[in-house]
């Protein structure tokens, strides 16, 4: 028997439409899960931050392996001394953040000779090979240079009651002492500033007194170079720029206005207009911006150059930072490499926005400049700006390569995935997902793809918390709990809680007294 036509045309309409209506369900379910993560992250970043620790542990957010594991380990809790392996084997518990003197298992990794492999490191052929698995060396090189990032923070004044809102609270010739970071054998040689009235979100920290250091600029970083015995292991001079970004990413869902500007006189590469204003920015009637944040970087990068090039030493150039600060990076990168020939430039960022256009990321590739991006999965700056139509477009590769409005990253991905560790909360905010630090502990331990969390990771997880609240509370870690004592109130001699003055040499100062031509950094 013979059917009807109009019954086959009839089944087909029929099972076009429930395709569309599935279609049109996933985008709105991706929709409303973008939406209500957006909506998490700004009442996380509003909410007061509650402080509590649990009196009672709980393992319910840890591995079925980790439980038996943990359960062992309580055993043993109360004993004063535990073998260096066994710290090293068994999951960290509240206990392993008691102080037990020398047998803590040690923070840092071993640092190699790195003076024959330190191009492959960097990008030479684009970390092919170096990724998946991670390479060790190259884990504590990404991690070394995240650290000098996470120092603009440590060291940045953002109480907004003192005068000094906005700036280091540490000089030059000290912050590494102060925080630290002197085992990385590099020194400080220069700070530099942003203007911080400039048409971009609230990206700035200012002061609420009427008396302050700077009505008009925010310190954004610093320029450093490797001494003499950290030049050897890593087989060059290391020039690095350190550039601060933002703390709460939820005025980037927000302000974050996507309008592309001409950067060059190629009228099709395009960056974000904001980063640039910052990055451009200055004003003759200001004390710390008579000078662009880009012309201070580049005089110290071409004075460092010039010197240990002088010198004979081979130089290169690697620029790092943090959201917003990774944007400025490849911009910095983009600046240094059509200016100052021979150089090897490369760039390590986290968690940064996209920059520019197809045309930007070409022109970058011809310049030879070599870009890592390390993002977490969940982190939202990272696809940024364009969150919902670049991420179409994306799909769209043979359409979009032609279109200059359209944003684009550079360079080459490192994923990371919050899940990975297991020490982490499994519903954390966006906001936590964006920190620093927890970038640094989900690269310490990522070995590839589709391992587990590195059973032999070293760095400090207390740090995870340090400015959140993303570990579980099993580990009875307080969150948020990196401030000034008292915050910064001191009693003084007439028993009186007070803001104490800055040191003089703690002071901003627009004038740097530069290195003398016959100094050794060592």
């Amino acid at each position: 028997m013979e059917l009807s036509p109009m019954r086959n045309f009839a089944k087909d309409e029929k099972t076009s439409r429930r395709k569309l209506s599935s279609r049109r369900r996933a985008w709105k379910l991706k929709i409303r899960m973008s939406w209500n993560a957006i909506k998490r992250t700004v009442v996380n970043t509003i909410r007061p931050h509650r402080r509590h620790l649990s009196c009672a542990p709980t393992i319910k957010n840890l591995s079925k392996m980790r439980q038996e594991l943990a359960i062992a380990n309580q055993q043993n809790r109360l004993t004063k001394t535990k073998p260096l392996a066994q710290l090293m084997i068994m999951p960290y518990s509240a206990a392993d953040f008691i102080d037990r003197g020398d047998h803590m298992t040690p923070t840092k990794s071993p640092r190699e000779n790195i003076s024959k492999t330190w191009k492959q490191l960097h990008g030479l052929q684009n970390w092919e090979g170096l990724l998946d698995p991670l390479d060790p060396s190259l884990r504590r090189e990404i991690i070394k240079y995240g650290e000098f990032v996470e120092a603009t923070y440590d060291s940045f004044d953002f109480d907004p009651l003192s005068e000094f809102c906005g700036s280091s609270r540490y000089n030059r010739h000290k912050i590494f002492d102060e925080l630290g970071l002197t085992g990385h054998g590099y020194k400080v040689t220069k700070y530099f500033y942003a203007m911080s009235h400039v048409d971009v979100p609230r990206w700035f920290e200012r002061s609420e007194l009427g008396r302050t250091w700077s009505k008009d600029s925010n310190w954004m970083g610093y320029v450093a170079v490797s001494g003499d015995k950290e030049s050897e292991r890593i087989g060059r001079r290391d020039i690095v720029v350190a550039w601060r970004g933002t703390v709460a990413p939820s005025e980037w869902f927000t302000d974050l206005k996507t309008k592309l500007k001409r950067l060059s006189k190629n009228k099709h590469i395009k960056v974000q207009k904001g980063f640039l204003s910052i990055y451009k920015s200055k004003s003759e009637e200001t004390r710390y911006n008579k000078l662009s944040a880009s012309e201070q970087v580049m005089e110290e990068i071409n004075r460092l150059v010039n010197f240990f090039r002088d010198r004979g030493e081979e130089v290169s150039l690697t620029i790092t930072g943090h959201s917003l600060g990774g944007a400025l990076a490849v911009l910095n990168a983009y600046e240094a490499a059509t200016t100052i020939p021979g150089i090897y430039i490369n760039v390590i960022s986290f968690g940064a926005p996209r920059v520019g256009n197809i045309a930007f990321k070409e022109k970058l590739n011809q310049l030879g400049v070599k870009t890592l991006r390390v993002v977490v999965k969940q982190d939202l700056v990272p696809k940024l700006p364009g969150l919902f139509f670049n991420n179409i477009l994306h799909k769209l590769n043979v359409i979009n390569q032609g279109l200059h409005w359209v944003y684009r990253h550079v360079g080459t991905q490192l994923k990371l995935d919050v899940h990975l560790s297991p020490y982490v909360k499994r519903d954390s905010d966006l906001s936590g997902s964006h920190n620093l630090e927890l970038y640094l502990h989900l690269l310490d331990g990522y070995l590839d793809k589709k391992s587990k969390f590195r059973w032999n990771a070293r760095r400090d997880i207390a740090l995870v918390n340090k400015s959140s609240d993303m570990l579980v509370e099993d580990l009875r870690i307080p969150e948020f709990w990196y401030q000034m004592p008292h915050k910064g109130l001191v009693l003084n001699k007439h028993g009186r809680w007070v803001k104490p003055g800055r040191e003089p040499e703690d002071i901003p100062s627009p004038f740097v007294t530069e290195m003398p031509k016959n100094l050794l950094i060592h």
